[in-house]
């Protein structure tokens, strides 16, 4: 990361899915908040100095806000992908099955899509697309394809495949197939993240599909608990239950690093950075422990977010409300933003025309800021979009009707 994902996780979903009389306010705010933090981690990806040197994870090398910084982004796609199969059960009850599958296949391809041309070239400023670049945009859309077939599976069994694929996926970290073949390119895709060139076209897979799809089929099975004729009380108890009971099973399975994660935590030079170990998951691909502790918390949130919206979360909600506009609009601002920052440190514009992702651009070498300019750029982006993003879902709900293609937005 996203950010659905980059989803409405889908990006861009819940909009066109839920009739404006039963939208979910709780639904839209939470991932308005994940979409904000989201963009925090782009903008450190442009603009912070260490982020062309070391991972922000590497406790040798990091620093406690440093850490914090990447690590509060990791709630970013697991609530956008969870959400988007939340969604995809509302959009169902007020159509058949029918109508959803068709729905969920062509708005996943349309995202796989969309992925490799629109957010690519906006990774890259690069035309030629030497790369690729297939992340949350791409694994929301292929796991959207899949879900087209699974939805005419029963809620229960849709639930327990997507809790067996969750809990039992890091059986398979054992599994290796070396090389650079079709083969080890099939299983990236799958399960382990993987570096590819092709007739010198490289393909980065960081979103390999089956924990993915196994969130989004969770989100679809409790997008239940939203049903019109499920007590609100009950539903924001179920919530909390569930959200405290993932945070505790998370503990349970981290202390003993017995299972969950293949990187095991351990004692550190300090207490704090004991805790730094404790905490650091391993996002690609998404662990169980990964998936427990981002989105127990995301459940506790929908279980206490169900409330009128205040000056800050009405922001939130804004956002929330169009995600693929955000996510695009994001991107390009931001890509921007760091080009003028590298012409104004001395670099040339082109420097910021990449070949791959931009902390492995050798031109940038010696190019960024501190962190404390990161989160200064990061409040200015979301300030930049706020209005853009304002307009944008006005549009969409008074043409939404007489204008289809406002839904794939």
């Amino acid at each position: 990361m996203s950010a659905s994902s980059i989803s409405q996780y889908h990006f861009g979903y819940q909009k066109s899915l839920v009739p404006k009389s039963t939208r979910i306010t709780s639904i839209d705010v939470l991932r308005g908040v994940v979409m904000m933090v989201m963009a925090l981690d782009h903008v450190r990806d442009y603009f912070h100095y260490d982020a062309f040197f070391y991972s922000p994870s590497d406790l040798a090398q990091t620093s406690v806000p440093l850490f914090f910084t990447r690590w509060a982004t990791h709630f970013c796609a697991p609530v956008f992908i969870f959400l988007a199969g939340t969604s995809a059960y509302l959009y169902g009850r007020s159509r058949d099955k029918k109508q959803l599958s068709l729905f969920l296949f062509t708005r996943g391809i349309w995202l796989m899509v969309a992925e490799c041309f629109i957010v690519t070239l906006e990774w890259t400023f690069n035309p030629s697309y030497p790369y690729f670049n297939l992340a949350v945009i791409w694994v929301t859309g292929l796991s959207m394809v899949l879900m087209s077939a699974l939805i005419y599976l029963n809620r229960g069994v849709i639930f327990t495949i997507g809790i067996v694929i969750i809990a039992g996926h890091n059986l398979l970290d054992g599994i290796h197939v070396p090389g650079a073949g079709a083969a080890s390119f099939i299983w990236a895709l799958l399960h382990e993240p993987g570096y590819f060139t092709f007739e010198n076209i490289s393909f980065s897979v960081r979103y390999p599909l089956l924990p993915w799809i196994g969130i989004m089929a969770a989100g679809y099975a409790l997008g239940g608990f939203f049903s019109r004729t499920y007590n609100p009380g009950q539903r924001r108890a179920a919530f909390l239950c569930l959200g405290t009971a993932a945070i505790l099973l998370f503990v349970i399975l981290r202390i003993s690093n017995l299972y969950g994660d293949a990187a095991h935590w351990s004692f550190q030079k300090s207490e704090v950075f004991s805790l730094l170990s404790f905490l650091n998951v391993s996002k690609y691909p998404p662990s169980l422990l990964y998936t427990l502790i981002t989105l127990g918390p995301a459940l506790i949130f929908l279980s206490l977010a169900e409330k009128p919206l205040n000056k800050w979360t009405s922001v939130a909600h804004i956002f929330g409300r169009v995600p693929m506009f955000y996510y695009l609009a994001h991107l390009f601002l931001i890509h921007v933003l760091a080009i003028a920052a590298a012409t104004l440190s001395g670099y040339d514009w082109s420097d910021m025309i990449l070949s791959s992702s931009v902390n492995k651009a050798e031109n940038l070498q010696g190019y960024g800021f501190d962190l404390i300019s990161v989160y200064v750029v990061w409040i200015a982006v979301l300030f930049i979009l706020y209005p853009f993003c304002k307009w944008f879902d006005r549009y969409k709900r008074a043409n939404q009707s007489t204008k289809w293609w406002l839904s794939y937005l």
